[in-house]
């Protein structure tokens, strides 16, 4: 069975995403609201019953607001680090704690899902502890970096196995640099264990890419600090510097803050 992926948001203000067969799916993340994940689910003919777990990046608001109630009131058993679920359990924003589905995973060592084999890889974010996942399906890698400051060898290592991307371009460096944010905002930002900016991950991509990289889908937009339409620009320019042509040699896709994509099949 082919691999699906949509992202049913991704931005500052809430993050989530499915990816499964036409029998069931896992989630990543959980931070926005349970109907809103139902009608997403069901507008694409994803019955929200086919869900079999839930994967967890870090304890920021934006990636766990429905997170309890996924795990405790619908069964859905939800897999992250141990410093995540005890940073969750202590974040206001996740009225639903997390008792009886709380699945433990450990970085850099798989966990067998049915037809998934699912690896948690630590990245550099300030969040109680941080994780991207790693996944393999029938001989493809789908890879997830959210939130993270900027991408360490071991991150690489991961990120350059992919098949399909999803890769934080969190801000524009000149729209942070002269916006509305606090000094202290923009530094944290900025950090090495804050955001990607575009040029940041532009710069990753025309280092690393070769021809088994298929799709790569840009995430975390921020609402203040980026544009849909410079983030794809940014990197563009930047892949063709090396030669590598958008839409050709591989495709380049700036998810949604605020709604759901297509629904990709691969």
């Amino acid at each position: 069975m082919g691999l699906r992926f949509l992202s049913l948001a991704s931005g500052s203000s809430g993050n989530c995403y499915y990816l499964g067969n036409k029998e069931y799916g896992i989630l990543i993340d959980a931070g926005i609201g349970v109907r809103t994940i139902k009608k997403a689910l069901k507008d694409k003919d994803i019955p929200f019953e086919s869900i079999v777990a839930l994967f967890i990046t870090h304890d920021h608001a934006d990636h766990i607001k429905s997170a309890g109630v996924l795990g405790e009131k619908y069964y859905i058993p939800v897999y992250s680090t141990e410093e995540i679920h005890v940073g969750m359990n202590k974040n206001y924003s996740m009225t639903e704690k997390i008792y009886q589905s709380k699945r433990l995973i450990t970085k850099n060592e798989a966990v067998e899902l049915r037809d998934f084999r699912i690896t948690p890889f630590e990245v550099p974010h300030d969040g109680t502890d941080n994780v991207g996942y790693f996944i393999q399906y029938n001989g493809q890698n789908f890879v997830f970096a959210t939130d993270l400051g900027h991408i360490p060898t071991d991150v690489a290592m991961y990120l350059s196995q992919a098949n399909y991307l999803v890769l934080e371009a969190n801000y524009d460096t000149e729209m942070l640099k002269n916006g509305r944010y606090s000094p202290f905002l923009k530094q944290r930002v900025a950090s090495n264990n804050g955001h990607m900016s575009n040029h940041d991950t532009a710069d990753f991509l025309a280092t690393v890419y070769d021809e088994k990289l298929k799709y790569v889908f840009l995430c975390h937009l921020s609402q203040d600090n980026n544009h849909p339409e410079l983030a794809y620009k940014t990197i563009e320019y930047r892949l063709n510097q090396n030669n590598i042509k958008v839409g050709k040699d591989l495709q380049l896709t700036v998810l949604k803050r605020t709604t759901p994509s297509e629904l990709y099949e691969f």
